[in-house]
Order: structure tokens, then sequence, then C-alpha cells
């Protein structure tokens, strides 16, 4: 049997145990190592707060509907998109895919998964490369899919809002595109990882006005592309604020409930301000013949063993899969204190 996490209600989680399927012959069982746990998506589900549980999608015309029966009902099982695991068994048709091998993908917070050796082969984790930093092969696609909707410029001032773990490797894959990277934050604890890890400047946004700092130190100009990465919507307006005329605004948080704090008859009108939506299922349309998830994903992996990407150092808070429910509460409670927080799943 295997045991997953689950939610069973808003800021309640527990586990449960699941049937492990037999294999078939062009599948690998995988024993999980690590799953990390998403701060903004996950976290939707967790409080409550998720589109989802209020309202049904309706996929065909892209809409969000009321409805007596949402698209997601508590208990919400399955979640967790940042995972890595080891292969423990492989089906009698499975000839290059070794025992022990890594791999990292995403199946949720599971103890074991089964997949088709195909997606094995196309997700091993490099030779040398710490098994934990597998967990970054989602997020790290997220990060990389908003990168290229901001379509950086060599020589550009880039300001990222919102330094958790997902702004942080935002962060980090603006430089090493070229720009001169200025992190703003309300906590200086994240402003600090952040400038150690390479942005060029910092800001609290708890004691200084970032749209005006941001301006001064760009003569004027504002920053060639912003990127909001917390899901607060007075971050949102402040990038907007901090944007340069003409300028491009990637909103790449996952925002609840109204726009409260969001004043689009001001800089966003008078200052031809373009916002653009990152999601990680809609790369930009010029990229989705090169880039898809995969791609994505297995760049985030390479450039963590090429050296480009540095981050362990983003991995604050590891747990036993015993404590996940206690890792999800304090996320929840405080979350200023985790930057990405990771479950360990116990051998054997």
């Amino acid at each position: 049997m295997g045991r997953m996490l689950v939610f069973t209600g808003p800021r309640q989680a527990g586990f449960e145990e699941y049937e492990e399927p037999a294999l078939r012959p062009d599948e690998v069982r995988l024993r999980t190592l690590y799953s990390g746990i998403s701060a903004g998506t996950e976290l939707t589900a967790y409080r409550g707060t998720n589109p989802y549980l209020h309202k049904r999608w309706e996929p065909g015309p892209r809409l969000f509907v009321p409805a007596e029966k949402t698209s997601l009902e508590y208990p919400v099982r399955g979640w967790g998109y940042e995972e890595v695991g080891e292969v423990i068994e492989a089906g009698s048709a499975v000839a290059d895919v070794p025992l022990g091998a890594r791999v990292f993908g995403a199946w949720g917070h599971r103890s074991h998964h089964v997949v088709p050796a195909d997606y094995a082969r196309s997700r091993l984790l490099p030779p040398g490369l710490e098994p934990i930093l597998g967990i970054f092969s989602q997020i790290g696609a997220i990060a990389l899919n908003g990168v290229h909707d901001g379509r950086i410029r060599l020589g550009e001032t880039v300001a990222v809002f919102g330094l958790g773990g997902l702004g942080q490797i935002v962060a980090q894959a603006a430089r090493h595109s070229g720009a001169q990277v200025i992190a703003v934050d309300l906590h200086d604890a994240r402003l600090e990882m952040a400038a150690q890890l390479g942005v060029h400047a910092t800001i609290n946004a708890g004691r200084e006005k970032a749209a005006e700092v941001i301006k001064e130190v760009t003569g004027g100009r504002g920053a060639d592309v912003c990127f909001e990465v917390s899901g607060y919507t007075a971050a949102l307006n402040e990038a907007i604020r901090a944007a340069a005329y003409s300028a491009r605004v990637v909103a790449m948080g996952f925002f609840q409930g109204e726009a409260q704090g969001l004043y689009l008859g001001e800089e966003f009108h008078h200052n031809r301000i373009n916002v653009v939506g990152s999601q990680i299922f809609g790369p930009d349309p010029e990229l989705k013949y090169r880039w898809d998830q995969l791609r994505l994903a297995q760049t985030a992996i390479r450039l963590q063993a090429e050296g480009v990407l540095n981050l362990r150092p983003l991995i604050t808070h590891v747990e036993p899969f015993d404590n996940g429910p206690a890792l999800f509460a304090t996320l929840d409670r405080t979350p200023e204190q985790v930057v990405q927080a990771v479950i360990e799943f116990p051998a054997g």
C-alpha cells in the first residue's frame, strides 16, 4: 500500500492509503525521495481559496462559472508537483532504465508512483546533482516560462516583486539573461538571500516606496520589465507603477479573491503598460513550437547541474513525511519564514 498526503478541508491535512498497481511491461515504479511544497498554488487548495473549489471551470470557452458542483471538492487528493524519486522496480520490457535511477517530475505528495518508462527516460536526474534539487523541475519550469514571457533584452533593468522560492529563481534567471536585477520584498531575510545569490540591488517595500526608488535609480525611466511573483494585487500595482513607459509587467502570482489595491486608472492607463499573465500551461505563443513543459523542466534541472542556477540555498525547511500537515500549517501561518519547504520520505 502507498500513502499520500491529502487536504481534508480548509486548513486541514491528513493521510490516506492507496493500492499500488501492478506494473505493465513498459512501466517503472518510483519510490519518492523528496516532494517540494508550492507556497502559491498548493496553499490556495489548503486554505480553501482556490477558484476550482468555488466555481466550475469550463474548458471549452475557458471560463469559470458558478455551479452547484464545483470542479474541485474536499478531500483534495494528489496535489504536489515538485517530486523526485528513485526507480525501485521495472517492467519486463524496460531494459534501459536501471534500478536506483533518480527521476524528477510531478506526481503529488505520495510515497510511490508508477510511470511509463518513456516518462522516466526523459526526466533522469543528471549524475552528480544532489537528489533533493530534483524538486525544482516544475517550479523552475514555471520561473523560466515567466522569464521567457518577460522577453528580457541584454542590459535591461528588471524588477522582481516577491522573493519566495519562485521569485528567487526568476531573479537568478533574469540576471543570467543579462539584466540588472532589482529585488523587492517586505522581508529582509529574503532580500539578503537574493543579494547573496547575485541580484544587483534590493528594496524593502515596507520601508521604501519601491516604484519611486526604481524610477530614481533608472534616471526616471523605470524598469524595462517587472515580474510580480507574490500573488498580491497591491504588489502588482506597485510593479505597474515601477515600469517604464510602454514596458512589460509579467504577472506570475496566483491572485486570490478581488483585486484590492489595483488602480488601473493611474499608471497602467497613463503609461501604456503591458500586463502579461504568465502560466505554465500556456507558453508564449511565439515559443510554443520549441518550448513545452518538458523542455522547460529539463532546462531547469540542467541549469542547476551546470551551476547557472544556485537553488540549494532556497531550501529552508525539510521535514519528514509524517510532519507534512504541520509543514503546511507553518507555510500558512508564517510564510515569511519559509522560502522552499520540502517533504522527505522514509527509506524503504
